[in-house]
């Protein structure tokens, strides 16, 4: 592999903000979620281990994408065998 001059490349990172969980649901193994957000540019800061997007979201949305989650992945559980199932042997 030949080196590039564009690579690395400086890593663009965001501040996003869940304004507003819509729906969640599945389909061949990936879950989605609906969301209303919020995102911004974010300058990396020299206090920052490494440049990384941030995501924010209130606790009570927070709490609600833990249950969407939990649904979703207790659907997708149902769907498999018995013999596949996490925890079950």
């Amino acid at each position: 592999m030949v080196p590039s001059p564009w690579w690395p490349l400086p890593m663009k990172t965001y501040e996003i903000e869940i304004q507003r969980l819509k729906s969640a649901r599945h389909d061949k193994g990936l879950i989605e979620l609906g969301v209303d957000v919020l995102v911004a540019p974010r300058s990396p800061r020299d206090d920052d281990a490494s440049p990384a997007s941030r995501l924010s979201l209130p606790v009570e949305h927070a709490r609600t994408l833990v249950l969407l989650l939990k649904q979703q992945l207790a659907e997708l559980d149902k769907l498999q065998p018995r013999s596949r199932r996490s925890g079950r042997a």
